[in-house]
């Protein structure tokens, strides 16, 4: 008997085994994060079911499950790959967390940098909506996976 089944909008079954989203993470000094989802280059923050935006952890591996966790829970779908902004560091520390975290890293880009690919948004929204755009762009068909 089945409870229910997930279907994608044309009908057909999720690949729970195949590629699943990318999204744009914005990782901030104090282990503040954000992730954020693109489509068609418009980008939008995932709220958890508080309606909170930002997500604090007491280590970067932990920050980016919740991250991931949350995405999933948004998307209803695997969130497997990720744009990632942080400011300058230890880029293979940030990469070997987000592995941990059960994530490819599409790209690690700098925050400033992130932020210049979006015109409309606050200082603190822009890197993470921009890494999401970068997320949209670097994935092969990731723009017919939008929020559900």
């Amino acid at each position: 008997m089945k409870l229910f089944q997930i279907e994608e909008p044309d009908g057909s079954p999720i690949d729970v085994e195949g590629v699943g989203a990318a999204v744009g993470i914005d990782v901030a000094p104090g282990e503040l994060g954000r992730v954020a989802i693109a489509v068609g280059g418009n980008g939008e923050i995932l709220p958890d079911a508080d309606g909170e935006r930002t997500l604090r952890a007491r280590d970067l591996s932990d920050l980016l499950l919740g991250l991931r966790s949350r995405a999933e829970k948004q998307l209803a779908r695997p969130v497997t790959h990720a744009v990632i902004s942080a400011d300058a560091g230890d880029r293979a520390g940030l990469e070997a967390a987000a592995a941990q975290a059960g994530l490819t890293v599409l790209r690690v880009v700098e925050r400033r940098a992130a932020a210049a690919l979006v015109k409309s948004a606050s200082a603190e929204e822009a890197a993470v909506l921009g890494a999401a755009v970068a997320a949209e762009d670097a994935m092969p068909g990731q723009s017919e996976t939008g929020p559900v």
